[in-house]
């Protein structure tokens, strides 16, 4: 398996810590409001991976954090009149309902921020005695110049960012490029005290002691979107082996952004969209499969029109799974083992399961994963009938839903209960047929797609969907 690593800027063979096992930590997300599809881009797709190393048999600690302080945090506790703490919560509550709704299962830990202070304290106060960190007027800073491979991730030279006209000069610190660890309590903001005086962690310190806690000083994979390769993973970066003297992560992995209808997604533009709004016309399985229809490295323009196309794809594979289903409850298909042609069949499907682990192993490619199914799904309408096998059928069923599950989709269509009245109007209409009366089963037929229901007569019974 071979992972794009940002740090090399190359592709690498994917050698973990430890044999058979999987560090992973991906950066959660600030709960202040609910998450708009530029964060569940980098949550779907890390979900996957994970999926997938699980698939591949690996055992997958995943951490991804809730950042429940900060400015933003605070910002909407003030004009709401609650505190902090019961905004982050609300939050919370909302981040995983959206992601239940888009199929991310729940890390191994999301640790919070605020329960983590201690250990904070205690990292901060390895990096000051070790000479990386220095206290002025209870706010303490990282020395940036302390760490000699600072800007190895982004690839950004240090005098260059210094005599950048954006860097921020505060009097106190000895550079310009230093930055907080720690900063004193303001008037209205949650604070907790240290041996600095009363006040709060920086943001970037976060992420480093929450890996090391429930990672360990070492991680295989540390993952986000690519807005945070500077200044948050860098920083990270430089803090952790600063404190620890260890390389921190081996791989580093970032999604690429989101365009909205070909531009940047911004509140001033417009066209800033939350999940919960696109949810209003699309199921989570849509965002999803729309979302790993790119590869994670390439940007993705987000529209009307390509969630359209998106829908009607993941459509196409319910649908064959749906029919291989009705065929198997159908009670019409052969007893006994498949047909030498049906085995013929099976083989060119266990192809396309290696053609889409290929491309999962060369840097999780999940258009081309999909592409697979693509052909697996052609290979079962073709060649699944009223005439084959159950054997036979089954065993598509399921190696078509099995490369589903392993990208979190769920190709088996969810049960629908008919109305009564409906129910009897199709029966109605099915002892109609059978007497012959063609005119009352026409007629009944019309009823139903007034009602929003089209039946189908095949060869293996009648089969309804919605409008």
């Amino acid at each position: 398996m071979k992972i794009y690593n940002t740090l090399s800027q190359q592709k690498e063979e994917f050698i973990p810590i430890e044999k058979n096992k999987v560090r992973m930590y991906v950066c959660g997300p600030t709960v202040y409001n609910y998450i708009h599809i530029g964060n569940a881009r980098p949550a779907i797709f890390f979900d996957t991976v994970r999926r997938y190393f699980e698939y591949k048999g690996y055992e997958v600690n995943y951490v991804s954090n809730y950042t429940d302080v900060d400015d933003k945090i605070i910002k909407r506790a003030n004009e709401e009149g609650a505190t902090s703490a019961e905004i982050a919560e609300r939050y919370i509550a909302e981040f995983k309902k959206d992601m239940e709704t888009l199929s991310v299962r729940p890390a191994t830990y999301h640790p919070k921020a605020t329960e983590e202070i201690d250990d904070m304290i205690r990292m901060i106060s390895v990096l000051i005695e070790k000479g990386h960190a220095y206290e002025k007027n209870g706010t303490v800073y990282f020395r940036t110049r302390s760490f000699s491979e600072y800007g190895k991730l982004s690839k950004k030279n240090i005098d260059d960012l210094e005599a950048g006209a954006r860097i921020a000069v505060s009097e106190e610190k000895e550079d310009p490029m230093d930055f907080v660890l720690w900063k004193p309590k303001k008037e209205g903001e949650p604070y907790w005290p240290s041996p600095w005086g009363d006040g709060r962690p920086g943001w970037h310190i976060e992420c480093s002691v929450m890996s090391s806690k429930y990672l360990g000083e070492q991680i295989d994979i540390h993952g986000g979107g690519e807005d945070l390769i500077f200044p948050h993973h860098e920083n990270e970066i430089a803090q952790s082996e600063a404190a620890t003297g260890k390389t921190f992560a081996r791989y580093w992995m970032h999604n690429a952004f989101i365009n909205i209808d070909n531009k940047k997604m911004s509140k001033s533009e417009g066209n800033f969209f939350t999940v919960r709004d696109i949810l209003k016309d699309y199921s989570g399985q849509v965002i999803r499969f729309f979302m790993l229809n790119a590869h994670y490295r390439s940007p993705l323009n987000f529209s009307r029109d390509l969630l359209e196309a998106a829908k009607s794809s993941l459509t196409r594979i319910i649908t064959c799974v749906d029919q291989l289903d009705f065929l198997l409850k159908s009670g019409t298909l052969k007893g006994g083992d498949a047909a030498d042609a049906e085995k013929a069949v099976l083989k060119e499907a266990d192809l396309l399961r290696e053609k889409f682990e290929s491309a999962m192993d060369d840097d999780f490619n999940t258009a081309d994963a999909i592409a697979a199914i693509f052909e697996m799904v052609k290979l079962a309408n073709v060649n699944c009938n009223a005439d084959s096998s159950a054997i036979f059928v089954e065993a598509m069923k399921d190696k078509i839903t099995a490369l589903c599950d392993i990208l979190g989709i769920k190709a088996e269509k969810e049960e629908e209960i008919l109305p009564e009245e409906i129910e009897r109007l199709i029966a109605e209409r099915q002892e109609a047929r059978k007497n012959k009366d063609y005119a009352k089963a026409d007629r009944i037929r019309d009823d139903l797609l007034k009602k929003g229901i089209i039946l189908e007569d095949t060869r293996e019974g009648v089969k309804w969907r919605k409008k």
